[in-house]
């Protein structure tokens, strides 16, 4: 039974203290739908019983039969949060919302990680207790710091750990300590120094122990809460002794901070005697069902069980014991409700990352300060496909002002720029939704600090984009990905009569998906461009099935593109003359400095900057001579590029004449190169 209605959550999304916007990441196959589920279960949308199987955030039948996250989904859940926890200073009343995105794990799809990334100011780092730290828990890490996101991390599937591997005790806290010290290191090289320290401890609660298909997690917390009365001390000293080299002597009952007593006794870590001591005794009996015991278990740590329960037997009563004595849910929320950011203190440092304009101006401040009746602002990071074919849902997150049906607004996308007209659409919000996973839920408007999804302004859109209502609002800064679309296929219908109904495919298909990108050869192919195979024939699955109605496709073999590069400088100069033999023109190619390229990528130089400041940049930071950096005539190909055309020439006439001719010719050379026609990279 769902326990809210749509007018609660509504109400809450005025309270900005008491939102948690935040998104699921983690490596491919570590846990992260089924841990999302036991969320969902306790806000009441799925049963509990069902939590870990349902994997109610796979919205998609592919994803269900592959067992794979592809699209990230979003969902809002409404909690009260329980007397006994603690809640922070800021927050008003006890009910909060929380605005969950379950993000892929595939290094194919980290484009949905990074649009998931930017409309939440939390992160659920999950990490499996057996295979600790992987590849792509670095990766997605890097993008979180990279938008300063603040991490908390949850340990997961600990019911291996018990149950598979049976590990001894002091190895599976060994095992712990590397996860925790491999993440903290990747957080703490990555870190911004406006954030302050975001490194994770579990002493400080920052850090749950999880098993997400059985529906159990801890922090800490909850044991320090349970021993504080025992032992008679404060939770917080409880806690600090919990983990790390603590250990405690039964017969002296005195704490110590040496494994050997002098007598030589080896005594047990207190992570290990009164943290997973317990956790054992409880699998073992549930496994042996042994019920003397259990019973006399479940009155020690208070837990109630019905008839109806103590007929499941072994994992499935292991399940239920769990669920009712350490329920997820609560670990997960108390730790995301007091230690990651509201959007009221987030967006006070977020700011200067999001925003093209002055700091100072009115829509930045209403940013600052999460202002409902600012100036409205609202960034669309992906577009969701809905039940109507070949509509859209433009997702995102109001990040100033509140936007409502009806609303007319100015609709800037990835290439606007201020003060110019590309780009940019006048028109009105049909319907304002929120997502539900699977299903969306109408509502009249939508306060800053909350996702939404907006209806009739997919057609003005193409993958992203900024909402403003004032003419003096600056676009927020266009997204980066880590990854980039390399591998292509070209497609042809296999009926001729097909073509119109590809070409409309197609246009839907680059919409639906944040990072493949659809193009036409001069030859007249169709390529699509996709970050690895698994992404391609996801695309050309939705290509075929969603936009076309099922018409045939011939698919071509899958090519990567390649980049043409010099590795010195020229050992002579070459020497060309004009058709009337009057003019000669000398040039030489030298490879451009280590990191050049990837600083024109990124846009932090490029053709727009002022010349001198230009100059000076290139000047300092990678040695260039300043007359020559004032004069680079062209970048390349597509004037973006990262090839450079400098004019070194000193006292020659007319130069100016010839320009244009020069830029021409070097556009076309560094798009189509010399070796295999493919596009050029880092020569100047």
């Amino acid at each position: 039974m769902v326990n809210f209605t749509i007018d609660e959550l509504r109400g809450i999304m005025d309270k900005a203290n008491n939102i948690r916007n935040m998104s699921v990441i983690a490596h491919v196959d570590h846990g992260k739908s089924t841990l999302t589920d036991s969320l969902v279960a306790a806000a009441g949308i799925i049963a509990m019983a069902n939590a870990g199987d349902a994997r109610l955030t796979d919205t998609r039948q592919d994803e269900q039969d592959r067992c794979i996250t592809i699209k990230s989904t979003g969902i809002s859940l409404y909690y009260s949060i329980d007397e006994r926890f603690k809640i922070p200073e800021k927050a008003d009343g006890r009910e909060f919302l929380i605005n969950l995105i379950d993000s892929p794990g595939h290094v194919d799809f980290s484009s949905e990680v990074t649009a998931a990334l930017r409309v939440t100011d939390g992160g659920l780092v999950v990490v499996d207790c057996v295979e600790g730290v992987c590849v792509q828990t670095e990766t997605v890490l890097r993008q979180a710091l990279g938008e300063r996101i603040k991490p908390v991390m949850t340990i997961n599937k600990l019911d291996r750990a018990f149950l598979e591997l049976q590990l001894d005790h002091e190895e599976m806290y060994l095992n712990f300590m590397k996860a925790i010290e491999s993440c903290n290191v990747i957080i703490s090289t990555y870190r911004d120094e406006l954030m302050g320290d975001v490194q994770v401890y579990p002493e400080k609660g920052t850090v749950c122990f999880s098993a997400g298909l059985h529906g159990w997690a801890f922090t800490l917390t909850k044991f320090a809460r349970m021993y504080a009365k025992k032992f008679g001390v404060p939770e917080e000293k409880m806690m600090g002794r919990l983990w790390g080299n603590s250990f405690f002597d039964a017969s002296t009952k005195k704490w110590s901070k040496k494994q050997v007593t002098d007598d030589g006794k080896v005594l047990k870590r207190a992570f290990v005697q009164f943290v997973l001591g317990p956790i054992q005794q409880v699998f073992n009996a549930c496994m042996s069902d042994n019920f003397a015991d259990l019973d006399k278990m479940c009155k020690a740590l208070e837990i109630e069980m019905k008839s109806e329960d103590l007929e499941l037997r072994q994992k499935q009563l292991l399940k239920r014991v769990m669920q009712k004595w350490l329920p997820a849910h609560d670990a997960l929320l108390e730790m995301m409700v007091l230690h990651l950011p509201s959007p009221a203190d987030s967006q006070q440092y977020r700011v200067e990352n999001l925003y093209e304009g002055p700091l100072d101006d009115a829509t930045a401040t209403a940013i600052r300060k999460c202002d409902s009746s600012g100036p409205l602002c609202v960034y669309i990071s992906k577009m969701v496909p809905t039940s109507d074919k070949g509509r859209f849902f433009a997702f995102g997150r109001v990040f100033s002002g509140t936007v409502r049906t009806g609303h007319k607004v100015r609709i800037m996308g990835p290439n606007f720029v201020h003060g110019k007209k590309d780009d940019l659409f006048c028109k009105s919000i049909q319907r304002t939704v929120i997502m539900m996973g699977r299903r969306t839920e109408a509502v009249e408007s939508v306060p800053c600090g909350n996702t939404v999804a907006l209806v009739g302004i997919d057609q003005f859109l193409v993958k992203s984009g900024t909402i403003t209502e004032l003419e003096e609002s600056h676009p927020l800064v266009n997204m980066k990905y880590s990854v980039s679309p390399v591998v292509r296929v070209a497609v042809e219908p296999k009926s001729a009569a097909d073509l119109p109904k590809l070409v409309e495919g197609l246009k839907r298909l680059s919409k639906s998906d944040p990072l493949v990108q659809c193009t036409i050869e001069e030859t007249g192919e169709h390529i699509i461009a996709g970050a690895g195979e698994l992404h391609l024939e996801i695309c050309l699955k939705d290509l075929q099935e969603d936009f076309m109605n099922g018409a045939e496709l011939k698919i071509s073999d899958p090519v990567v593109s390649f980049r043409e590069t010099v590795d010195a400088e020229s050992d002579i100069m070459c020497l060309s003359k004009s058709p009337n033999k009057h003019n000669r023109l000398y040039v030489k190619a030298a490879p451009l400095e280590e990191g050049l390229p990837e600083d024109i990528d990124s846009g932090k130089v490029s053709h727009k900057d002022d010349m001198k400041l230009r100059a000076r940049y290139l000047a300092d930071t990678y040695g260039w001579d300043v007359t020559d950096a004032r004069k680079i005539w062209s970048f390349g190909p597509d004037t973006l590029g990262p090839n450079l055309l400098v004019d070194v020439s000193k006292g020659v006439q007319y130069l100016n004449e010839i320009k244009d001719s020069m830029v021409a010719g070097f556009q076309w050379v560094t798009k189509e190169g010399v070796l295999t026609e493919e596009n050029m990279r880092g020569i100047r």
